[in-house]
């Protein structure tokens, strides 16, 4: 699962630094988006031939990550 994570890059030159989809422009936060707001695996990869489906994976295992990370607090 963790070599899921090498399809995400992060460059200061593209795209001010978001995590895109390794090989595109595609940021990771536009997959999450488009899957929060009910597009499917298939429409997605339909919508961006580009991607494969491993990449859209990644992505929510990237944000899984990234989330898990975060300090909570309390005020």
């Amino acid at each position: 699962m963790e070599e899921l994570l090498d399809r995400i890059v992060i460059d200061p030159d593209i795209l001010v630094g978001k995590p895109i989809i390794k090989g595109t422009r595609i940021p990771v936060y536009l997959i999450i988006e488009l899957l929060a707001n009910g597009m499917t695996k298939k429409q997605i990869l339909k919508e961006y031939p580009q991607l494969v489906e491993e990449d859209i994976r990644a992505a929510l295992l990237y944000a899984s990550r990234t989330l898990e990370r975060e300090v909570t607090v309390t005020l």
